[in-house]
């Protein structure tokens, strides 16, 4: 996994380097209690206002907020049987483009490794990808769910809906009743087969980040837009914040983690975002149709 995550950063690197024009910064980084990662940022644009790309290597012992988490989704962990010692690898990937008409996309995968206090290994993958458009665009969606489904369907029929349904209910901002953008897939805790065929399933979804996203961007990328469209993107992108803030279990995990890497954790925020008081889009407005789709989130694919 530590291999993949490292390979496929630097083939979406490349990629996007040449659909925006300008280099990613590369911020190698250690951390004191065990592992290491690979930030990768392109800020400030010609496509895009914020992209990361990072990897993450980290090993030590899990702390007592973790392990309690954990338990919560019936892992079989008793605190007081510590320290269990981790290690997880992953890649995460998030993406603001300038353009309002563009939608943001989401990427984690990652591989989870616990050593039991009675010599047990517990191990599971997590992750999948999902895009936020501040405008609708149906064929986007539809595109977006054809290429996550078709990398579904080639290790197992039945993981595009269970997964494209947990991505609904998981990307979902309880506090306000609507869904963070238009899904795609999702899953953790993915021990139910052997692990080579999981990983072989995990390498199939990241390799169709690319395929998925780079066709939309490369369409709405130059489209003409004015003031309006800027500040509907803006609101849009603040609900994005609440979600990851407020919501997002990685984001609690890696705070709880000794040594978090604070810049690398709020990498998937974007540049720039706005909260307004009782905003309310025009009736039967564009923007209108996108909150009618997050409020009932559609079946993009059959």
């Amino acid at each position: 996994m530590e291999e993949y995550v490292k390979i496929l950063q630097r083939r979406i690197i490349k990629e996007i380097e040449l659909v925006d024009g300008n280099k990613f910064k590369i911020d190698r980084w250690e951390r004191p209690q065990g592992g290491e990662g690979i930030s990768c940022i392109l800020q400030d644009g010609k496509i895009f206002e914020k992209a990361g790309v990072n990897i993450s290597i980290v090993h030590g012992n899990l702390p007592e907020s973790a392990i309690q988490q954990m338990k919560s989704r019936n892992k079989d962990l008793d605190p007081s049987n510590g320290p269990y010692p981790f290690f997880v690898a992953g890649i995460s990937i998030v993406m603001h483009p300038h353009n309002p008409y563009a939608p943001t996309i989401h990427l984690n995968y990652r591989y989870f490794e616990i050593n039991n206090a009675n010599g047990t290994k517990l191990w599971w993958f997590g992750g999948g990808s999902d895009l936020t458009p501040s405008y609708l665009f149906e064929e986007d969606a539809i595109h977006f769910h054809k290429t996550l489904k078709d990398a579904c369907d080639k290790h197992d029929p039945s993981y595009y809906p269970e997964f494209k349904k947990w991505c609904d209910e998981y990307f979902y901002l309880k506090h306000r009743n609507e869904s963070r953008g238009v899904g795609g897939i999702f899953f953790d805790d993915l021990d139910r087969k052997p692990q080579e065929e999981i990983f072989a399933f995990i390498k199939q979804c990241g390799d169709a980040f690319l395929p998925s996203y780079v066709p939309i961007i490369q369409k709405r990328k130059d489209m003409k837009f004015g003031e309006e469209e800027k500040h509907w993107q803006q609101l849009r992108r603040g609900r994005y914040v609440e979600f990851n803030l407020i919501w997002d279990r990685g984001t609690k995990f890696g705070l709880q983690t000794p040594g978090a890497r604070i810049e690398s954790i709020f990498m998937s925020l974007p540049l720039t975002a706005r909260w307004e008081y009782m905003h309310k889009p025009e009736k039967n407005s564009r923007e209108d149709n996108l909150m009618e789709v997050l409020k009932n989130p559609r079946d993009w694919v059959a």
